[in-house]
């Protein structure tokens, strides 16, 4: 079931996204993401200069050392990977969950909904998320998914993109986001507007403090966020109490 995308505000280089559907939207990207499958990791090195692959270890270290795990928006596999216990991913892209499975064939790979798990209550000793909270429609309900889901005690880590204090370096990020997504998706797929999704996506995400927030209101303790690039990109996590 694929994961769907919520309404939001965007300028006007974006209005086709503006008036697109929920579904329709959602469908828009899934088939971004299932055109760029193959391109996504290099896509990511480009798009930071390789610190993403810093920031994926920084999470892992933050989990510390559970038992399981379960990776939300997988993707690729990249973060999945990366922990030293029995992992699940679940994504909405069939072509990112093959290549996962290439990678590691003994994981675990599921095609489902972030708002809708499969999954018992309490099964996991830490959640993950890499760069997909933004693209929920309901980022409460994903976030309550995530809570219920894991056992007490256990952790929810995301890593994604910020929104920086600073208002010239906000602005100065959210230009380079404007003028070089549209490269990336020339380069990536053949469509110059390919990767403006990020960039709609991130509109109405409130981002590490609205985050942090919305998971102190659920009821997650020790809430937090760790900043990279001046708070261009953050990592969010709490706990769900013992």
């Amino acid at each position: 079931m694929p994961v769907r995308y919520k309404p939001i505000p965007l300028p006007a280089s974006l209005w086709y996204f503006g008036r697109m559907s929920n579904d329709s939207r959602a469908a828009q990207v899934h088939r971004l993401f299932a055109r760029i499958a193959r391109r996504y990791d290099l896509l990511n090195d480009v798009m930071t200069l390789g610190c993403h692959r810093y920031w994926k270890c920084r999470l892992i270290k933050l989990a510390g050392q559970p038992r399981t795990a379960l990776d939300l928006c997988c993707g690729t596999g990249d973060i999945a990977q990366r922990f030293r216990c029995q992992v699940v991913g679940v994504d909405f892209t069939a072509e990112m969950l093959q290549i996962a499975q290439t990678r590691q064939p003994n994981g675990i790979w599921l095609r489902a909904d972030a708002l809708g798990l499969p999954f018992p209550d309490n099964s996991f000793d830490v959640v993950s998320v890499g760069y997909g909270l933004r693209n929920l429609t309901d980022l409460e309900v994903g976030l309550r998914e995530a809570y219920r889901v894991l056992r007490p005690g256990g952790k929810l880590l995301s890593l994604d993109f910020g929104k920086p204090d600073a208002a010239w370096w906000r602005k100065l990020f959210f230009a380079h986001l404007r003028f070089h997504l549209p490269w990336m998706g020339r380069w990536s797929c053949g469509d110059p507007d390919a990767y403006n999704y990020i960039l709609a996506s991130l509109e109405n995400y409130p981002a590490q403090r609205g985050v942090q927030q919305l998971m102190d209101t659920i009821g997650y303790r020790s809430c937090g966020y760790e900043e990279f690039f001046g708070g261009a990109m953050a990592i969010n996590s709490g706990s769900k109490p013992s």
